[in-house]
């Protein structure tokens, strides 16, 4: 998730276990400690390879086998200075422990990924049900760690920071709960096509779980739709992009490629330009424009051989226009899929950056 909901999501889980008494100063550790993990990024900026900073991004830092550690040493080190940690000691060690480990829990919920388990190698944990900012999550937290601040030791105050994690988790629920919605209205439809065990994965537009994308790996390229909860009906309609897999295969060996691959579950396509191998991470983004496009690999007689590996930018996005498209598509569904009693596609709403 985005830092902004970091500082108040830390800040309300820190406060609701410490000592009503220490409210207001958990508030504001909660807030320094859920930001922690984050500061991974600094010395990832050492590094020139840009799928290096990407894929190590929400390693270390991120993983339940290291943060106990780090908890602890956290607790230790202020429990040896006094004050309000050697005052509550079981209370403030729940605290920063759970504070820490839900920072990373958390970014699960996007589709990003997060290395849980790093040093472990297993892949990143994407359950994609929130967008990596999403407005509606955020105001429960940022109002309970404003309510708390102000209340102090008041009772309301507590009541407030319940009613911040209730709201919370429960719209982590609903994103569940609309993911599910919409990879049934996409299964009849895949089945319809034959690609009903094709490898596939849904994530919400931006600021929104009311429109979803879903995106199917076939034969020759991928499938792509769109699916508005409150607009959309019957199975959903399905765009297919091409893209070149048998470059993909034959630069297989590319660490570049080996890396993506891991990280993004396979969820990846490549494109030659000028002889030079391009990977799209196909998470972020819709077609034709993704977030993270990467030249990796130069065609040569002897097959792809790597070279440094550069981000390929896409053209400036006009937010406000992006917004708009998404906007108009959650609460209409396009007239051409309306008039064929179906739904789905929009490809022309390039907005999902």
């Amino acid at each position: 998730m985005d830092s902004i909901t970091h500082l108040f999501y830390g800040g309300v889980i820190c406060a609701a276990i410490a000592p009503k008494a220490h409210r207001r100063a958990a508030l504001l550790a909660g807030a320094a400690l859920n930001t922690l993990p984050d500061l991974d990024v600094l010395p990832l900026l050492l590094s020139h390879d840009p799928i290096v900073r990407m894929t190590w991004h929400r390693a270390a830092t991120h993983s339940w086998l290291v943060l106990p550690l780090i908890a602890w040493a956290i607790w230790w080190f202020f429990k040896r200075r006094g004050g309000r940690v050697a005052a509550a000691p079981a209370r403030w060690w729940w605290a920063i422990f759970v504070c820490l480990m839900a920072h990373p829990l958390l970014d699960s919920f996007t589709v990003y990924g997060t290395q849980l388990l790093w040093p472990l190698p297993v892949r990143p944990l994407m359950w994609s049900s929130l967008f990596i900012v999403d407005p509606l999550f955020t105001l429960p937290w940022l109002l309970a760690f404003v309510l708390a601040m102000v209340a102090g030791t008041r009772r309301w105050g507590g009541r407030a920071l319940a009613a911040g994690l209730a709201l919370g988790v429960g719209y982590l629920g609903w994103s569940l709960l609309a993911k599910a919605q919409v990879a049934r209205a996409a299964d009849s439809e895949l089945a319809a096509l034959g690609h009903a065990d094709a490898p596939r994965f849904s994530v919400p537009m931006p600021l929104t779980t009311l429109l979803w994308r879903e995106v199917a790996m076939v034969p020759g390229g991928y499938l792509e739709g769109f699916r508005s909860l409150p607009a959309d009906r019957g199975p959903m309609r399905f765009t297919f992009h091409p893209a070149d897999a048998t470059a993909l295969q034959g630069a297989g060996a590319v660490p570049a490629v080996q890396r993506m691959a891991w990280f993004t579950r396979g969820f990846i396509a490549a494109r030659v330009v000028d002889d030079d191998l391009l990977i799209d991470d196909l998470r972020m983004g819709n077609a034709p424009e993704y977030f993270f496009s990467f030249r990796v690999a130069r065609h040569a007689e002897a097959g792809w051989r790597a070279i440094p590996v550069a981000a390929v930018r896409a053209p400036p996005r006009d937010v406000g226009a992006q917004w708009d498209a998404v906007w108009q598509r959650i609460w209409t569904t396009p007239a051409d899929q309306a008039a064929a009693g179906n739904s789905g596609a929009n490809p022309a709403a390039n907005a999902s950056k």
